[in-house]
C-alpha cells in the first residue's frame, strides 16, 4: 500500500478484506475454491482479504457473485 495513502482508505480496504474472508469462511470455501468460482487468481483473493490492494470493481463483482451475495454487502 502506498505510504501516502490516507488512513481511511487503508481502514476501508482492511474492512472489505475481512468481510470477504468472513463470507468465504461462512460459505465453507477455501481461497482456492473461491478464486475458481470467481474466475480470478487465488493470490488476488489473498491480497483482497489482507487489505493489501485496491480491488478492481470487476473482482469484487465476481467475488460477490461467487458468494451469492451483493457487492454492496461486501463494502464497509
Amino acid at each position: 500500500m502506498p505510504a501516502d495513502q490516507p488512513e481511511w482508505i487503508t481502514s476501508a480496504q482492511q474492512a472489505l478484506g475481512q468481510r470477504v474472508r468472513d463470507a468465504r469462511v461462512y460459505a465453507d470455501l477455501t481461497q482456492e475454491e473461491l478464486a475458481d468460482l470467481a474466475g480470478i487468481d487465488r493470490s488476488t483473493i489473498q491480497r483482497i482479504e489482507r487489505g493489501q490492494n485496491d480491488a478492481k470493481f470487476s473482482h469484487l463483482l465476481r467475488v460477490a457473485n461467487a458468494l451469492s451475495m451483493s457487492a454492496r454487502d461486501l463494502l464497509p
